[in-house]
């Protein structure tokens, strides 16, 4: 029994690949009890995202893959077929138990099960739904498929991502799903304390452009004060000078002077003190004014040494600066092991604990937990609908049927 914030909150996910999931298993890891409702035979279609996938005591592939692995801790898996009007009868009645609903279908295609918000409200009227699309439930674009490529785009991120010279570039991971699963979490939240206030659920319109817009921040906000369209900087940044990636001799790190005081300690510790007396560059501003007269000294300066001797020598001295790591660099780091970041869990499909990624939430009363490896397709589907009290012979009944798996 979970003893999470969120332990007695109970969840049913009919959303797939990652902005639902990455919601709701931000829920669970809470200590909400997030019963993934996945199609029979098909399930996820994360599930055969790969390669990698996890492997099986012989070697082979197991129907999970890493895509599928990194969304889906803390959560059940309950295998029904909503398309029959048995499996959209059993959500109904699973939904007397629960307090949220999750889902990501187009617009308007839940209808036809019968599982719409209006049609289901007044029979749930403290249900929490929650709708991930990708342009929400009204608009001109409302009716369009959502993909989170599409929304890097649109949303301008993408035109402000790659080098000053070269083509728009999206963000490696999946920016726009992920930001919009995290609010669309910190929106249900809300609901339920609404909800716990006055016995209402209401409907969450959670779309994925909306969101990344709202991601970008301080850029757009640059934009709705100057009507400026900002430019591609690589990896450096429109308002502060020097912010960026360097090259030492024999690595890149990143120099993130914040303020005039670290850049007169970087210079003095580089050996060059008279670039932070020089006009040009003594407050911020004039180093944003003369950003390429100043990279054109500092590359060559940063080049000449071995990237220890900056992070080594600039830290003591409170000026930030870090390494640029690989990914598998980044895992291994002393911080992320003592912080708890990758954890083991037991898994039905492979002989040897499962390496996972953990929550980076820390709550010092309810703390998140690892309690469960993502679930294998219907994993759960017996021990689910006895909890919710149908009996053997109903279970028999809907698995002769197909509607459950």
């Amino acid at each position: 029994m979970s003893t999470g914030a969120l332990s007695g909150i109970k969840v049913l996910d009919l959303s797939r690949v990652l902005a639902g999931p990455w919601c709701t298993q931000t829920l669970a890891d809470l200590g909400a009890d997030v019963v993934k409702i996945e199609r029979p035979g098909a399930g996820d279609d994360t599930r055969k995202w790969g390669p990698p996938f996890l492997k099986d005591g012989s070697g082979a592939d197991t129907a999970e893959s890493a895509y599928y692995l990194s969304a889906n801790r803390n959560k059940r898996s309950l295998a029904v077929d909503i398309a029959a009007p048995e499996g959209q009868a059993l959500i109904r009645r699973l939904l007397r138990g629960c307090d949220v609903l999750v889902e990501n279908f187009k617009v308007g295609d839940l209808i036809r099960h019968g599982l719409s918000y209006a049609q289901l409200k007044d029979d749930f009227p403290g249900l929490v739904y929650c709708s991930i699309t990708g342009f929400g439930q009204d608009g001109p674009y409302a009716a369009r498929a959502g993909y989170d490529y599409l929304a890097q785009g649109m949303g301008g991120m993408m035109s402000l991502t790659g080098e000053p010279d070269g083509p728009p570039m999206k963000i490696p991971v999946a920016n726009a799903d992920l930001v919009t699963g995290m609010y669309a979490a910190v929106a249900i939240l809300a609901a339920l304390r609404h909800r716990d206030a006055t016995g209402r659920g209401q409907h969450v319109d959670m779309a994925l452009l909306d969101c990344q817009v709202a991601w970008m921040c301080y850029a757009a906000e640059n934009v709705l004060v100057s009507g400026a369209e900002p430019q591609r900087l690589g990896n450096g940044h429109p308002t502060i000078v020097p912010y960026q990636v360097f090259a030492a001799a024999d690595g890149h790190l990143i120099l993130a002077v914040g303020n005039d005081s670290q850049f007169a300690k970087f210079c003095a510790f580089a050996g060059r003190p008279d670039l932070a007396a020089d006009g040009r560059f003594r407050t911020n501003a004039a180093r944003v004014g003369h950003r390429e007269i100043l990279l054109a000294e500092l590359t060559p300066l940063i080049a000449a040494r071995p990237r220890a001797h900056w992070l080594d020598g600039l830290e003591p001295l409170g000026v930030p600066a870090g390494p640029v790591n690989t990914l598998p660099q980044a895992l291994a780091d002393p911080q992320i092991g003592h912080r708890g970041l990758v954890r083991q869990a037991s898994h039905p499909g492979s002989p040897d604990p499962v390496p996972l990624l953990t929550s980076p939430m820390r709550l010092s009363e309810t703390p998140p937990a690892l309690t469960r490896a993502p679930p294998t397709l219907g994993q759960h589907t017996d021990e689910i609908l006895d909890e919710f009290g149908l009996d053997r012979t109903e279970i028999d009944r809907l698995r002769r049927l197909g509607v459950v798996a």
